[in-house]
């Protein structure tokens, strides 16, 4: 079982490491689902972590129907990618039609080359699951990171199921969203999937000893400024544990 862990910051690639994760993928902006980190912080984990890491390519939230400026964005990023040494990069690009934007996406997986590519769940927006994943498979990505179009995964685990089928040996079907230690062994029992994605998230305190009680969340009302998003490395050992010893 191939464990990949999701991480937003310096801490959390560190404690995904600790955990005994096999692959990390490098985001930045978790409110927004995920972008592109700096290349500072990619440089950074890519000198302290020994496993894989894949970064995010995403020039912003939102839908994944980019303009041409945002596509050279992407290319810009992949480029500074390949110089960093990561191992992997994870895009989507779609059609407005809700179709995987093959041409675009071939180049990005061209321009990869050798590095490892992943679909994200950009897939669970298209149209028609089947369809998408063999444009996936012509296009030439190695895996497809979803949720079976779905909120969660075990809410998709049914379409998991049925794509990881279709998919055979000509690509990696990566089961992602929502997966925890107490749901885990039901998910891959149903799909069958050989890799999970999943965040282990936790919170912790601010090391700040002086908190401005006047302002929170910088005006939004959440107070994050004193909250840390990190990795919780006994949650990653245990999902492993359970997802492993699970009999397909």
């Amino acid at each position: 079982m191939i464990c990949e862990v999701v991480v937003y910051n310096m801490e959390s690639a560190l404690k995904a490491q600790e955990g005994g994760a096999d692959r990390i993928e490098l985001c930045d902006n978790p409110v927004e689902g995920g972008t592109t980190p700096s290349h500072a912080m990619i440089e950074q984990v890519r000198q302290n972590i020994s496993m894989d890491v894949y970064v995010m390519l995403r020039p912003r939230g939102g839908d994944f129907l980019y303009s041409n400026y945002e596509f050279h964005i992407m290319k810009r990023d992949l480029y500074q990618c390949q110089k960093l040494s990561v191992d992997g990069v994870v895009f989507g690009i779609l059609n407005a039609d809700g179709t995987i934007d093959k041409k675009r996406c071939a180049e990005l997986v061209r321009i990869a080359k050798p590095l490892k590519v992943t679909c994200h769940r950009a897939f669970d927006m298209t149209r028609d699951p089947f369809e998408a994943l063999e444009d996936c498979i012509e296009v030439g990505f190695d895996r497809i990171l979803t949720s079976g179009q779905c909120a969660t995964a075990i809410e998709g685990a049914e379409l998991i199921r049925q794509l990881t089928i279709s998919a055979g040996e000509r690509i990696k079907i990566m089961a992602g969203s929502g997966i925890r230690d107490h749901n885990v062994k039901q998910l891959v029992e149903t799909t069958g999937v050989k890799e999970i994605h999943f965040s282990a998230a936790t919170i912790r305190p601010s090391g700040m000893g002086y908190v401005n009680t006047k302002i929170s969340g910088m005006g939004s009302g959440s107070g994050s400024e004193y909250e840390i998003r990190t990795v919780d490395p006994n949650a990653v050992r245990s999902i492993r544990a359970i997802a492993e010893s699970t009999v397909i």
